[in-house]
């Protein structure tokens, strides 16, 4: 039997039976979760390596080049970046 808070400060619970069997990883399952994330991880640190070389070379723009597009092209980076980094920290919309 799990509980669950609800509400600390009114003292509410919810209790939930839990079945052991069926709701234990196996040891198995569980090496494949840690090796799926792993890979995940290793994926998004290559995508932030390759996301600051390309910033570090202002984007592969001359300064003398740079148009609204280039400012378009930005902002849309950094809203999608602002976006997964707002879930990461629980931040933004995700605040809780």
């Amino acid at each position: 039997m799990i509980v669950y808070p609800v509400d600390e400060a009114v003292d509410q619970s919810i209790t939930v039976s839990v079945n052991r069997k069926d709701h234990a990883m196996t040891n198995a399952s569980k090496a494949k979760a840690i090796d799926a994330f792993l890979a995940a991880k290793f994926e998004i640190d290559a995508i932030l390596e390759r996301l600051t070389a390309l910033s570090d070379d202002h984007f592969n723009t001359s300064p003398d080049a740079i148009d609204w597009g280039h400012v378009g092209m930005l902002e849309h980076y950094r809203a999608r970046l602002r976006a997964i980094c707002d879930s990461a920290f629980h931040e933004g919309e995700y605040a809780k």
